[in-house]
């Protein structure tokens, strides 16, 4: 009956404390070593992006370094269709930054990898969680064999050129919507300009918009505008002696000089008094 009962318990999922079943995992059929995964409903209370669902994420510990997202997304298909895959070095939250081109990323870390796995049903998370300890999920088959050794390294380095033709489409595409995103700002521009077209007395046409319209915000090259004009204006009205600081400033100057002459006048009576003689007769 001993016996009996392992088997029997074999065929159940096994669950560790806090919450994670482990998955046992073989590079290949005929491989003896087993390597475990240990996955877990990714729920986080903290995190409120709408890429990792509540209900369809499945977080991944101990993700080997020759399991690629493509060999991550083939393993799990067989709980439910994969929407979405994403391995990372570190658990967290997805750090935001410029979209880099599939050029220019960098290199990536090896080493052991936590992964955010997205089904498109959510009965595919009870299906992985009840997936029983005595059946391994196997990562090179024939269908799908996984390079290894000299073979991966050489391909790694076929991968690393880069193509002229694709990079020049990417290319092509950027500048497209660059393009039409400068053409859509020069035309907003261009219709503030004429919305705020002012006389020459300075006075803004104020059209009457749709009922309901909120007030336009004044634009970066209105502002710009105003500015220069008050700058004019500002330059046309200054006087000499206007503001406090010069008339002070004027007064130092006036007081300096002054003194300075009331000391060369001193020096000059001294040396009267020094040259002039007695004369009685």
């Amino acid at each position: 009956m001993a016996p009996s009962k392992r088997k029997h318990a074999s065929d159940k999922a096994c669950v560790i404390p806090g919450g994670f079943t482990v998955l046992p995992l073989q590079f290949s059929s005929d491989t003896v070593a087993k390597h475990n995964l240990y996955v877990k409903e990714h729920r986080v209370r903290a995190e409120k992006t709408s890429h990792r669902p509540t209900d369809r994420t499945l977080f991944v510990l101990n993700i080997p370094p020759y399991c690629s997202e493509g060999v991550v997304r083939e393993l799990f298909s067989q709980f439910g269709i994969v929407q979405s895959v994403e391995l990372r070095d570190h658990p967290g939250s997805q750090q935001s930054g410029p979209r880099l081109s599939q050029f220019f990323k960098p290199a990536a870390k090896k080493g052991f990898k936590v992964g955010y796995i997205v089904f498109q049903n959510s009965s595919s998370i009870k299906v992985v969680k009840s997936h029983p300890h005595n059946a391994s999920l196997v990562v090179s088959t024939p269908e799908h064999p996984v390079r290894t050794g000299v073979e991966k390294w050489i391909h790694q380095y076929k991968q690393s050129f880069i193509q002229p033709d694709k990079l020049q489409e990417v290319v092509n595409s950027f500048m497209k919507v660059y393009d039409k995103k400068k053409e859509t700002e020069e035309k907003q521009q261009r219709k503030e300009v004429e919305q705020q077209q002012e006389d020459e007395e300075g006075w803004v046409k104020v059209t009457r918009g749709h009922k309901g319209a909120k007030a336009r915000p004044h634009s970066k090259a209105a502002n710009q505008r105003i500015l220069q004009k008050e700058m004019r204006k500002k330059k046309r009205k200054e006087l000499m002696n206007f503001y406090t600081w010069q008339h002070r400033n004027t007064q130092k100057e006036h007081i300096a000089e002054l003194r300075k002459k009331f000391e060369e006048d001193k020096q000059r009576i001294a040396l009267l008094r020094a040259q002039r003689k007695f004369k009685p007769y």
